[in-house]
């Protein structure tokens, strides 16, 4: 099978030579010399027999189980469900968890993160005006996954949810409007974050590379870079209000009661501080020049732009702060002040209406013309161009609009590039590795496909499967490759890591770490203490000094703690530290780069953070009290349910004994055994 081909075209100035990625996805037939069931494994054992690997044997089933469930919706299997599964030997016992885990609500949460990090969310960034509200877009796609959305409406409502017309698509554009970093968008960053995010995340390209040159190693020009930004350029942040008339109209009415009770308890702190303020003010005056303190005795509005200059530049010396003001009083009215002002303080206004910003087109700015940028500086405009983008079809008609012809390009069937992407993506979530290791660079200096007759499978598979992502899940964890045991005998496993030092041809499943929201949401669960709501605003951890800037609340949170990872706050802003430490100790990204894989470190802080945060003493705590609560005190019990509750198995008679041992028959040691468990490598990583 071949799909009908877009035509593909580069500009005829660049060298670079067309990366493999652009050529046709041409189905492959499933290899008949190595019957499987998957067609996957059909693939994947061709290609380690060509090169004389040997596949270790199948994981036992309780590491699958936890294998399965902490990949599909991040969270372990109950003591009840491993022994439902344990104790299934029917033959679609394995297929029948995957089932579930796909329907279950807390999938959605899993992928939700994934695909956050290649997206680039982050609830504060800087200036980002599109922050209150932001939540609503992770929301969408948490919901989009669960109600399995095909991955070409996925995208295409991301991009063009503010004219698709459907309900569902309004939240989806906070995929634009997260691009913001001002309300006039007078840095462009809207456009320019957009074609990132979108080249990198559903092209698999790094387009903007080309923003200050030509590219150097793909066909892709700068003239083609700007072309696209113009695609986005007539957008402007649009701000929502999610409030009925009714809503709306009782909010005012609370709005009038506050000012009016503010003006009144302000007024003697005004009438008490007014005329210190203007003692202060005239000692200044009086030590300005003679013709600077005739123009700051004159009024505003008699000043001439001359003055209005004069006067800016004494601002700072003439301006009075309120120490200033406190310096000056009488211990008495200090106390008074302080007094008046703490009233003013504790009076709090009635909380904003929810927002949510979308974006919409300015007509204005579609008429306008659109430049290159000189090192992507809007004040330094050079060559005109014209909106398009790289690779685009021969002759593409703009006059359905600039997105739609791009977005009716980019999530074409025929496009060779958004399936490939796509199916890459999910492989690498599943298995590690993707089989294009570089999985948001599929040009010339990315890495070619270790199996690109799988991948080629994979891409039109996909597209066959109408673009269920949950198909594809399910093709990839019902596969022998999946179910592939991390650990063998000794002499296979140096044999097939002297010829695949890397594994790409999979002959064992790829130990690794879990992120770092997983292995907070795993201590939370195992104490029996995690928050498992879905949706909502995020929450941030640790006393408020850790949140605040000055007198400022940065961000609007949720005061509920124990909720799962992907509701954490994180961003970056420049007067506080916003990432959670837990989450930047484990490799969590702040959302302001695209991020196509995490990195797994692994370091002495880790360590630390698992054996002194306070996040792991007091879930080992409650870990300890639920042991105890569940087993009715019975020590022996207690640490065998430990086992399965932290690992997913039950633990050696040597564990036991050098369990026992320790505890001795202390159930105040509990706590301790607890914390062991949980700062085993075999809690936070998945094998």
């Amino acid at each position: 099978m071949v799909f009908a081909t877009i035509t593909l075209v580069a500009m005829p100035a660049l060298h670079a030579k067309k990366p493999w990625s652009l050529e046709p996805v041409t189905r492959p037939h499933v290899p008949v010399d190595v019957p499987q069931r998957n067609p996957i494994d059909a693939f994947v054992r061709k290609a380690q027999s060509a090169r004389g690997l040997h596949p270790l044997g199948p994981s036992d089933k309780s590491s699958l189980l936890r294998r399965l469930y902490l990949d599909l919706i991040g969270l372990p299997p109950s003591p009840a469900e491993l022994d439902a599964f344990l104790s299934d030997t029917s033959p679609d016992a394995y297929e029948k968890v995957v089932d579930r885990l796909l329907a279950n609500e807390h999938y959605g949460e899993q992928y939700a993160r994934h695909w956050m990090d290649v997206l680039r969310y982050a609830d504060v960034d800087g200036g980002m005006p599109s922050d209150a509200g932001l939540f609503h877009w992770r929301d969408w796609i948490i919901s989009a996954l669960n109600r399995d959305v095909p991955y070409d409406r996925f995208v295409r409502a991301q991009i063009l949810g503010d004219t698709s017309g459907r309900a569902d698509d309004f939240f989806a554009t906070g995929l634009l409007a997260r691009g913001a970093t001002s309300l006039e968008d007078k840095d462009q960053e809207l456009a320019f974050s957009t074609v990132e995010t979108i080249s990198a995340g559903f092209m698999g390209m790094t387009v903007a590379c080309a923003r200050c040159h030509d590219h150097k190693f793909d066909p892709i020009a700068q003239r083609e870079y700007y072309g696209m930004k113009a695609l986005f350029d007539p957008l402007i942040l649009d701000k929502r209000v999610l409030a009925t008339a009714e809503q709306i109209q009782e909010h005012a009415r609370a709005v009038e009661t506050y000012e009016a009770k503010h003006a009144e308890l302000e007024a003697p702190v005004n009438e008490l501080a007014a005329p210190l303020r203007k003692s202060l003010l005239e000692e200044r005056i009086l030590m300005l020049p003679p013709d600077v303190q005739v123009v700051v005795r004159k009024p505003e509005a008699e000043r001439t732009p001359a003055e209005r200059k004069i006067y800016d530049d004494y601002q700072p010396v003439i301006r009075i702060d309120p120490k200033k003001i406190l310096e000056v009083m009488t211990p008495e009215q200090r106390v008074r002040f302080n007094d008046l002002t703490a009233r003013v303080k504790a009076l709090k206004g009635p909380p904003e209406l929810p927002v949510f910003w979308t974006v919409r087109e300015d007509p204005k700015r579609m008429d306008a013309k659109n430049y290159i940028l000189q090192a992507g500086d809007p004040e330094k405009k050079g060559e005109e161009v014209t909106p398009g983008f790289p690779f685009a079809p021969v002759n593409a008609d703009f006059t359905r609009g600039r997105r739609q012809t791009f977005v009716d390009w980019l999530t074409a069937p025929a496009n060779p590039l958004f399936a490939r992407v796509a199916v890459n993506r999910l492989w690498q979530w599943h298995l590690g590795d993707g089989i294009v290791a570089s999985v948001s660079d599929f040009g010339n200096v990315g890495e070619r496909p270790s199996m690109p007759d799988l991948l080629n499978w994979l891409a039109s598979e996909f597209v066959a499967r109408n673009y269920s992502m949950k198909a594809i899940h399910r093709l990839i964890v019902t596969s022998e490759v999946y179910r592939t045991a991390s650990e063998g005998p000794a002499d296979v496993m140096a044999a097939n890591a002297k010829i695949d030092p890397r594994n790409r041809y999979l002959t064992r499943f790829n130990l690794h770490r879990l992120d770092s929201e997983v292995i907070r949401d795993l201590a939370y669960s195992v104490s029996g203490r995690l928050d498992l709501t879905v949706g909502g605003r995020s929450f941030r951890e640790g006393p408020p000094q850790y949140w605040t800037g000055g007198d400022t609340e940065i961000g609007d949170y949720d005061t509920r703690t124990s909720r799962r990872g992907i509701y954490m706050g994180r961003g970056f802003h420049g007067d506080v530290e916003l990432m959670p430490a837990f989450l930047q100790t484990f490799d969590a990204d702040d959302g302001r780069r695209v991020c196509p894989r995490r990195n797994h470190t692994v370091t002495a802080p880790q360590a630390l953070a698992m054996m002194n945060s306070p996040v792991i003493l007091e879930q080992a705590a409650g870990f300890a009290e639920r042991l105890l609560a569940e087993t009715h005190g019975q020590i022996p019990a207690a640490i065998e349910r430990g086992y399965v509750i932290a690992l997913c198995r039950r633990p050696t008679a040597k564990e036991l004994d050098t369990a026992l041992t320790y505890v001795e028959n202390d159930s105040k040691k509990l706590t301790g055994f607890a914390w062991i468990l949980m700062n085993l490598d075999e809690f936070i990583y998945l094998r």
